[in-house]
């Protein structure tokens, strides 16, 4: 293996070897840490991880190998992938390869041998910065050099660079052994998804509670999704800083004049917040990972749920008509919002979970009964 170097802006640096994409010689992004024992290969996928570097908490990673089944889009999307030991097997009956094949063919910077539990304490302690990793020999000082020239993610438009860029149809339910992923036949209503970078678990469990999905481009407009006739309107998850996207956001109010059901996950919710008037700020280092417990303010349970964000709402800036539904129990941040008087609601978590747990997966059964609810009226 060869040598590589982990630097972040505030000077810390860490060496290790690189055992992936070594080719490109060097990678940077916001550097952020992953708490899920398992699931590398969706978090891998994950298009909300676009612009970052996740460095995995677990001591050891790859051990189960990868599949062709288990990925939440088309490729991987994060820009580097930091861990501490790399498992030498890959062990499982469904393992199609190893994660450094894996990584390797999809161009990806992976780096082991870096005490991430270091890191990690860094990361808390400081906040999430910026780091760069570089193959071979590069020095300290020129890679906390490269770390400090890396654009802010808040300036980047990265919504743009994994949503598809066509209209197109999805009917995969999930997954199911032995048969694999299902093809739910029965249809009950037209929802129409707006692709910031939707994770596919998410659009699963649409489908298999009967949603005749069609996705839409980042960037449409507002009328197009009007004129689709809908019976529902899903706001997805997707990376990045949610206050730049202001045509989004635009588009977002326009459709919030309309008596059509509204849902949002994540980059969903934080955008659909900023549509009501209200605003989001950058936690200090985030929340990622599958063990967050947030509290259902509606029916006092906890749920534990799985998490990717690096921005929450204010709920000092939201307006009488918003009722905050969840929050989380580590550091009271708002986790889910309702309009009183219109049929819209939203999820910061991932209720979708993959990798994580499935507490949550009762809110896409509320998004079928509310569009049950206004087609009723």
């Amino acid at each position: 293996m060869e040598k590589g170097i982990l630097a972040l802006e505030d000077g810390h640096f860490f060496y290790g070897y690189i055992f992936s994409g070594k080719e490109n010689r060097e990678t940077g992004g916001e550097v952020i840490f992953n708490t899920s024992m398992t699931g590398y290969q969706e978090i891998l996928t994950d298009p909300s991880y676009k612009g970052q570097i996740v460095v995995m908490t677990p001591s050891q990673v790859g051990n189960y190998g990868v599949n062709d089944e288990d990925v939440e889009s088309e490729k991987v999307h994060v820009n580097g992938f930091v861990i501490k030991d790399l498992s030498p097997i890959a062990s499982n009956w469904r393992a199609k390869g190893t994660l450094q094949e894996y990584l390797d063919r999809h161009g990806v910077i992976g780096i082991y041998g870096i005490d991430t539990r270091a890191l990690v304490r860094i990361i808390r302690r400081y906040g999430v910065m910026k780091g760069y990793i570089g193959v071979g020999d590069v020095s300290p000082q020129e890679a906390v050099r490269k770390a400090r020239s890396i654009p802010d993610i808040s300036e980047l438009d990265l919504v743009s660079k994994v949503s598809h860029r066509q209209v197109y149809k999805w009917e995969e339910g999930s997954w199911r052994w032995p048969e694999g992923y299902t093809r739910p036949k029965e249809k009950k209503y037209r929802v129409a998804v707006i692709d910031y970078g939707v994770k596919r678990n998410i659009l699963r469990l649409m489908a298999d509670r009967g949603l005749d999905l069609t996705c839409f481009p980042h960037n449409v407009k507002a009328e197009d999704i009007i004129r689709f006739k809908p019976d529902g309107i899903f706001l997805s998850n997707g990376p990045g800083d949610p206050a730049i996207l202001h045509f989004q956001i635009q588009q977002i109010k326009k459709l919030l004049e309309q008596d059509i059901p509204v849902f949002g996950i994540c980059l969903g919710h934080q955008l659909l917040s900023w549509a009501v008037g209200g605003r989001t700020y950058k936690l200090e280092f985030g929340h990622h990972g599958g063990n967050h417990p947030v509290k259902n303010l509606k029916t006092g349970k906890v749920e534990i749920t799985a998490q990717n964000h690096n921005y929450a709402t204010d709920p000092d800036t939201l307006p009488q008509n918003v009722e905050i539904t969840h929050i989380n129990l580590n550091d009271n941040t708002v986790e889910g919002i309702r309009l009183t008087d219109r049929p819209v609601f939203s999820i910061q978590h991932h209720p979708e979970a993959s990798p994580g747990p499935h507490d949550s997966h009762y809110i896409f059964d509320q998004f079928v009964r509310l569009i049950g609810e206004v087609k009723g009226k």
